[in-house]
């Protein structure tokens, strides 16, 4: 991605450097093993980590302190601030062409542990968005998990990353995320599985529509699309399924297969229209 000299978001905020401290027995471990693999892959559902969170109350407490970053942390940072600002520009300019204001993410950098508006999170959440704060939460070593334990190199599949997760903002202010969290009492737990692959799924589709902007003010390299397919397929629920523990149970996929995954992807790259992306099926949303 053609991201060097590019402006940067104002809405990033840096707490690397910062204690965290917790009481009480709340956080992300009572997750299962797999779910704590999607989570650290891609996030994880937003709606599972604010139930999971408020289900186990918990107090915290962050303190500042200084950080000093490396030179490829300080790049990395850099690009992430970038690739939002690029997010905003589409987003912004997509929402005004249907009359809707876009109010914009804060992304927010940490390193090791994190006090969210949904709670504590640590580095092996893995990126994610917490609907409450409107924040989006990074570690910057997850570049390198991707790289090293997923096979999925370039910046481009980093962008996709954080598309991904701006595309669970874009569900937040459309209300979707709080029409799908509604359903949740009504159905069984494989019922309410099926239906968070289909958010993430159009989170997919929604990063899809971003490339596709993106592409457009000829901002991609060539391969960029490959790195984000390859990423958008290493997170694959089969394909963490089997890496993981050597066999697939499709009734606990949340996030989707890795070819819906890249389909959906496509799709939101190919057409870049936000009304193409309803997963849901006809009028479910």
């Amino acid at each position: 991605m053609k991201w060097r000299g590019r402006q940067e978001s104002t809405n990033v905020e840096d707490r690397r450097g910062r204690s965290v401290s917790r009481a009480g027995v709340g956080g992300l471990g009572g997750l299962g093993l797999i779910v704590v693999v999607v989570y650290m892959l891609m996030g994880g559902n937003p709606l599972d980590l604010l139930t999971e969170l408020q289900e186990q109350p918990t107090s915290y407490e962050q303190t500042g302190g200084g950080y000093q970053e490396s030179a490829e942390e300080a790049e990395l940072r850099t690009f992430s601030a970038v690739v939002l600002k690029e997010t905003e520009e589409v987003w912004n300019e997509l929402f005004a062409s249907s009359g809707q204001a876009y109010v914009e993410p804060t992304l927010t950098i940490y390193s090791g542990s994190v006090q969210s508006g949904c709670g504590f999170a640590s580095a092996g959440s893995g990126p994610f968005y917490c609907p409450l704060d409107r924040k989006i939460y990074l570690d910057l070593g997850f570049y390198d998990v991707m790289h090293s334990k997923f096979g999925a190199p370039g910046d481009f599949a980093m962008a996709y990353v954080i598309a991904h997760e701006v595309g669970h903002h874009v569900q937040n202010l459309l209300g979707i995320l709080e029409k799908v969290h509604s359903q949740r009492p009504s159905l069984s737990q494989e019922q309410f599985n099926a239906l968070s692959v289909k958010l993430e799924l159009q989170a997919d589709y929604l990063a899809g529509v971003f490339a596709h902007h993106v592409q457009n003010k000829n901002l991609l390299d060539e391969g960029d699309f490959e790195e984000a397919m390859t990423a958008a397929s290493a997170v694959g629920d089969d394909t963490i399924q089997e890496m993981t523990q050597g066999y697939i149970i499709p009734d606990t996929f949340t996030h989707g297969t890795s070819e819906q995954r890249m389909l959906w992807f496509r799709k939101g790259f190919r057409t870049g229209d936000l009304s193409e992306g309803n997963t849901f099926g006809p009028g479910a949303m």
